[in-house]
């Protein structure tokens, strides 16, 4: 099939979605698909179009279905979807899921968190990532316990939150908050600035490329998700993908991936509690294994042959509901 994806963030971005459409992309084509990525969309035929973002890529939506109505048509909802603009910007963002013939969702709540007459349209997708090869062993012989936190640094991260949570700790502990990504604005990145003077625990690393990313994790012994709203981040599948335990807010999105029997939750964006788990995490050995071990369990949940299975479905679904006897 000719499939078309549109996502907002441009070509060489290393916005999440952007990975993503670029890896769906590639998934297609090995599964004999031709598959294209476009920020814009003028009404070129396609055998399915997928729209990345349901508010973001409102007015493509629109401009497929005005040209192709019987075309199959795929929205990925986002987090700033589910959690934010479908109540902000209601009118766009629902009329985004009612055009769809398939919704989907990147962790396996989202049918609580969208209106439930959309449920029947949902698939759920887990990201999936790559085991890097020809790293060091994971934390090294470090005198220092080293954190990680992976992402663009703005408000629906709370990018800062481990870094606050380990002024906290005790003078003796060993943990060093190491974190990666563009900050959003001037603004966030003056704070990242101010922390890292203030903050003797804290380093910020500025926006890594893929492989320093890998390298980062396989040096870290923990890694902190202190998002405040997450439609199903990739950075949790690459994480348990990587051996690496994670100490997560408690939202749908990080529940959604890591399962709610998951041992490594804390209250969102309470850095006292944030701060215990890591002394936890640094001090107790047993805590520790447990975590790797849970996301070892997970892991085979993200591989790249499940997510290209899932996109299959997916797409057969979009087409199934379009064919006459689907509509019938």
């Amino acid at each position: 099939m000719k499939i078309i994806m549109i996502t907002p963030a441009a070509p060489g971005s290393k916005a999440g979605n952007r990975a993503t459409a670029e890896r769906w992309k590639a998934l297609l084509e090995e599964g004999g698909h031709q598959a294209s990525v476009v920020t814009e969309y003028h009404g070129a035929p396609c055998d399915v179009f997928v729209a990345l973002h349901a508010w973001r890529s409102h007015e493509a939506i629109e401009t497929f279905r005005r040209c192709w109505p019987e075309a199959p048509l795929i929205v990925v909802l986002t987090g700033t979807d589910i959690y934010r603009h479908q109540h902000e910007y209601p009118t766009d963002t629902l009329a985004s899921m009612e055009a769809a013939d398939v919704l989907i969702g990147l962790h396996a709540l989202v049918a609580q968190d969208i209106p439930p007459h959309y449920a029947d349209k949902l698939v759920t997708l887990f990201q999936s990532a790559d085991v890097a090869q020809g790293l060091p062993a994971r934390g090294g012989d470090r005198a220092t316990f080293d954190v990680c936190v992976i992402g663009h640094l703005r408000e629906e991260k709370d990018s800062l939150r481990a870094a606050l949570a380990a002024r906290l700790l005790p003078e003796g502990s060993r943990v060093r908050v190491l974190c990666a990504g563009k900050p959003h604005d001037s603004q966030w990145q003056a704070a990242a600035e101010r922390e890292m003077r203030e903050n003797p625990r804290f380093q910020w690393l500025g926006e890594l490329d893929k492989p320093d990313i890998a390298k980062l994790m396989a040096e870290s012994r923990v890694m902190v998700i202190s998002s405040i709203m997450e439609g199903g981040a990739n950075v949790v599948s690459e994480a348990c993908r990587a051996g690496v335990p994670v100490l997560a807010s408690d939202i749908p999105g990080n529940r959604g991936l890591l399962g709610k029997d998951y041992g490594g939750y804390y209250p969102v964006g309470d850095e006292r509690m944030l701060a215990a788990m890591l002394l936890r995490a640094e001090t107790d050995p047993t805590f520790l294994e447990r975590l790797e071990h849970q996301v070892g369990e997970l892991a085979p949940k993200f591989t790249p042959d499940n997510e290209r299975h899932t996109l299959e479905q997916a797409l057969e679904l979009a087409v199934q509901r379009r064919s006459p006897r689907g509509q019938g």
